[in-house]
């Protein structure tokens, strides 16, 4: 984030004292990216931020992945994952079920009813679309409201907690990356604002409300980290409430995006994915699929044309309404669409001819495109669609 903002209390000056009404100093932490080189914020804490009193091996979810061979498309059905009420007693940290991971992003998965502990990745930032239900999720920059077609963007390193509201499941599409998560710099001036021809604008982001002070001690923090044999994870226990900070400023903090909020790029004949990107990682993008006028061409193909993206692997999340180009394949509300690079992909046989002078698709999808080929997690095994690879053809493999 670019964006300048200033919560709470803080000095008129930065690296100066700063004290509370009885005269004792707040403890300032300076939060930056890049080694001093990026975008920072200043937080200033009640009590010490590099304070523990215990730390313990955290066990992670399982996180080993498999290589997708033989190189196949493949159909995940995400819905799957978890039981009728098997969500009421996961959170949105420790249920995550693993779906796709490289060395550069991973996918899971979650549908949660009970409030996560107190967490921070310190591997990269995540990205987390929110498919349904509601939550506050609750920072040390403060609280954000997160609803359905929130993408809720997190800092590395940011300690938080997700707390569902409402008696609905709370599901989430966690993307998390090994490096940053930003608008792409082609949307950006020089200074970091957002240019006339962005699909979204500054006020389309939404920070955090507070400051949020909680007054408690010894205790919790599950931090994901890296470790010499891939992510691991530490269980800290701290001496005062993380949620002590009394006022921050700067250009670093977790915030929401909505989809809705993302206006479409469209043109007379079918426009490529690159105009649907809405941020960017190291090595992957993330892109959104939204309800759309569509090609106005005289003789257009709405539906996107088969294509060989040699350098990506093309992983679709199909969040809502009715995805015109995989119609017959079984894919619904809920599924992945794993297209690997290698493979020539595109829409059913069936959809390119029913596509034909439609002018408005009410689709919404979550896309991400990586450079390096993404592998499968135990999530994806347990809700593979075996039919997905043979449905262009009609036909599978002999008996």
């Amino acid at each position: 984030m670019a964006y300048y903002r200033s919560v709470g209390a803080i000095p008129p000056k930065r690296h100066t004292q700063h004290r509370n009404a009885d005269g004792a100093l707040y403890y300032e932490e300076l939060m930056g990216e890049e080694g001093f080189s990026s975008d920072s914020s200043l937080l200033y804490h009640a009590g010490v931020p590099s304070a523990i009193v215990d730390a313990t091996p955290w066990e992670l979810p399982d996180q080993s992945t498999t290589e997708n061979r033989p190189l196949l498309p493949r159909h995940l059905k995400l819905h799957d994952l978890f039981g009728d009420n098997e969500w009421k007693a996961a959170d949105v940290v420790t249920g995550r079920r693993l779906v796709l991971g490289n060395a550069d992003v991973r996918i899971s998965y979650v549908v949660a009813g009970e409030a996560s502990p107190l967490y921070r990745n310190a591997v990269g930032d995540e990205c987390v679309y929110v498919e349904s239900g509601t939550a506050t999720v609750e920072t040390v920059f403060g609280s954000l409201e997160a609803r359905q077609g929130d993408y809720v963007l997190l800092p590395r390193a940011t300690t938080h907690r997700w707390v569902p509201t409402g008696s609905e499941p709370l599901r989430c599409y966690a993307i998390e990356a090994n490096s940053h998560i930003a608008p792409p710099k082609r949307y950006l001036s020089r200074y970091g604002q957002l240019l006339e021809h962005a699909p979204y604008c500054e006020r389309d982001l939404h920070g955090p409300v507070g400051p949020l002070t909680v007054a408690a001690g010894d205790v919790e923090v599950l931090v994901k980290h890296r470790g010499s044999r891939g992510i691991t994870g530490t269980r800290y226990v701290v001496p005062t409430h993380p949620f002590d900070v009394v006022g921050w400023d700067g250009c670093l903090y977790s915030y929401t995006f909505n989809v809705a909020d993302f206006e479409p790029i469209t043109g007379r004949v079918h426009q490529p994915p690159p105009v649907h990107q809405v941020f960017e990682g190291q090595n992957f993008v993330i892109c959104n699929f939204v309800p759309r006028k569509v090609d106005y061409h005289p003789l257009s193909i709405p539906v996107p044309y088969y294509h060989s993206n040699v350098d990506s692997d093309e992983i679709m999340f199909y969040c809502g309404g009715n995805y015109e180009a995989r119609k017959g394949s079984g894919i619904t509300q809920g599924s992945i669409s794993l297209h690997p690079g290698g493979h020539s992909h595109g829409p059913q046989p069936a959809a390119v001819e029913k596509s034909i002078g439609a002018e408005f698709f009410d689709e919404l999808a979550v896309m991400v495109d990586t450079f390096r080929p993404m592998e499968l997690g135990e999530g994806a095994v347990a809700s593979e669609d075996p039919a997905y690879a043979w449905t262009w053809a009609g036909r599978g493999p002999s008996a």
